[in-house]
């Protein structure tokens, strides 16, 4: 039997162990997580966190160990040690140091012209298994999690922000306001920081988020979504008093849509108020209702204020043609 023809059928068999009892299973992947494979033992230890197989913990750990060996060789694109620390977050494991050893690996693999790091995934899963640990005190895990934040992958101290945030204490707000103040970094970790403040002290910061709008870049449109994102009364009017300012078409169509999420019906109001008028930005109106998932009541409104108006007309129907498009894909 060829190698590939082997690889092929030990995945059927893992595959076909998801029908089959709980207690008939444990044997497979226990042998599965021992294998030398990467590939297999992600499929293993994937199928163990589904259901819910706590009992392979120390298997879990051993095959967790193992692949930092030699890693670039052993564990290629990490896809073990994933799907390990998945795993073991979903339990609850709170043996730190596990973690902690997950959130420090680096992993170059060699790649045309240079290399690239493959571990960004398994950083951020085992930081936000780490504030699960219950045995970590706040301030030596705000520590690590703050080392973070100055990781080379910016989906990374994306994922650093959004588990300080997790950690929930007024600390943990002061820490991600002070990134957010700092400004220096891409608008999408930014982002994660005015959404964790307005994640952890509610509605009331608001206003300091709304400090950040003044810019209208892309940092300032992920302030507009993260205030939009409480879908609180405060964050409409902080968005519509935004809106009144001088404005690019861009960041004006930005705002449009943030109001349209914030569901506040004094938003929707306001938007089909900018239709009826057909103002400036009548067309970017129509497209923040639309791709807020109106209502098909609201959806008629629409349809109605427009029909006079053939342009108008033209921009609602292919942002229809548009929403229907995506989500049949």
């Amino acid at each position: 039997m060829s190698g590939k023809r082997k690889f092929e059928e030990q995945l059927a068999v893992l595959d076909a162990l998801r029908q089959q009892p709980s207690e008939a299973t444990i044997e497979p992947l226990r042998k599965a997580l021992s294998n030398r494979n990467n590939f297999i033992v992600a499929k293993a230890a994937e199928i163990v966190r589904e259901l819910q197989l706590t009992q392979l913990t120390p298997e879990l750990l051993q095959a967790f160990d193992h692949f930092f060996d030699d890693p670039i060789k052993s564990d290629p694109q990490c896809w073990a040690k994933n799907a390990i620390s998945k795993a073991l977050a979903a339990f609850e494991y709170q043996e730190p140091e596990i973690f902690l050893r997950g959130m420090k690996h680096i992993q170059l693999e060699p790649t045309r012209g240079g290399s690239s790091d493959s571990a960004g995934t398994l950083r951020a899963t085992c930081a936000f298994a780490l504030v699960q640990c219950r045995g970590v005190r706040e301030p030596e895990l705000l520590q690590h999690l703050v080392d973070l934040m100055g990781d080379e992958e910016k989906s990374v101290r994306a994922e650093a922000v959004r588990a300080i945030e997790q950690v929930g204490s007024p600390s943990a707000a002061l820490l991600l306001r002070l990134k957010a103040i700092a400004a220096a970094d891409e608008p999408e970790v930014l982002g994660a920081c005015y959404s964790g403040v307005l994640g952890i002290e509610g509605p009331k910061s608001i206003p300091w988020v709304a400090r950040f709008l003044a810019r209208g870049d892309d940092a300032a449109a992920e302030a507009a979504l993260a205030i939009a994102g409480t879908h609180a009364p405060e964050g409409f009017e902080v968005l519509r008093k935004c809106f009144a300012e001088p404005a690019d078409l861009w960041f004006s169509s930005v705002l449009l849509s943030a109001m349209a999420l914030t569901r506040q019906e004094e938003a929707i109001e306001f938007l089909m108020d900018e239709v009826r008028r057909d103002s400036l930005h009548a067309e970017s109106a129509i497209e923040a209702i639309m791709r807020s998932l109106p209502s098909k009541e609201m959806e008629k409104r629409l349809e109605k204020i427009v029909a006079g108006n053939p342009r108008l007309a033209r921009a609602f129907a292919g942002q229809r043609r548009k929403d229907s498009a995506a989500s049949k894909s």
